[in-house]
């Protein structure tokens, strides 16, 4: 094997375990905290079931991710649900600010329209900093929309009908959510050890939406 051979065997070794690793964080994040506190009452099937698509983007900009955003709606689109209900997609190398994540949320949109996949799929979104419009930094409530690493969840309408279908109560998700973090504090979060967590079906009262 030649010298340059070796070293982009060891680049694609490096660069496949640290995307182990972002899964690992992300999965970890699901089980202790979206499953472990309940945050979300549809995760632990779909994770049971194998249903979730872990992708890591290693795009650097926001035009890298838009690409590989792309790609995911149109997969997610094209394979059943039984196969692939949701998927995740993290990028630990992009969009760092939360406020630049948030502004990119308006293309997320937009380009769903785009591939005509409106009232098909949509794009939910978390963030290692999120924060709610109205709220300090620090408080605990921001945590049911923060993960390891800034992710979109691309999301099927269907299953999301199907949920709420089941699950009546559905639009009290988001303010129980803040109870059940307030009552275990950022101490108790801390604790948990897995950067953040969210609940696509939990939306925030509009007035309360992240901050443009």
């Amino acid at each position: 094997m030649s010298e340059e051979q070796t070293s982009a065997s060891s680049t694609d070794s490096t660069i496949a375990a640290r995307d182990e690793q972002v899964i690992a964080d992300t999965i970890q994040w699901l089980e202790k905290a979206v499953i472990g506190l309940n945050l979300c009452p549809f995760a632990k099937g779909v994770h049971v079931k194998g249903q979730i698509h872990y992708v890591v983007s290693h795009a650097t900009d926001a035009r890298e991710l838009a690409d590989d955003l792309h790609r995911e709606l149109e997969a997610l689109a094209e394979i059943s649900a039984e196969k692939r209900d949701t998927t995740l997609l993290m990028a630990p190398d992009c969009l760092a600010d939360f406020l630049d994540f948030n502004d990119f949320l308006e293309l997320a949109d937009d380009m769903v329209e785009a591939l005509d996949l409106g009232g098909i799929l949509q794009v939910a979104s978390f963030h290692p900093q999120f924060q709610f419009d109205g709220t300090d930094v620090d408080d605990v409530g921001n945590c049911t929309n923060r993960t390891p690493y800034p992710t979109l969840h691309l999301l099927r309408e269907e299953s999301i009908d199907k949920a709420v279908e089941a699950f009546p109560e559905a639009g009290e998700i988001f303010e129980r959510n803040i109870e059940v973090l307030e009552a275990l504090g950022k101490s108790g979060w801390d604790a948990l050890d897995v950067g953040a967590h969210a609940c696509p079906h939990a939306r925030a009262p509009q007035s309360q939406q992240a901050k443009a």
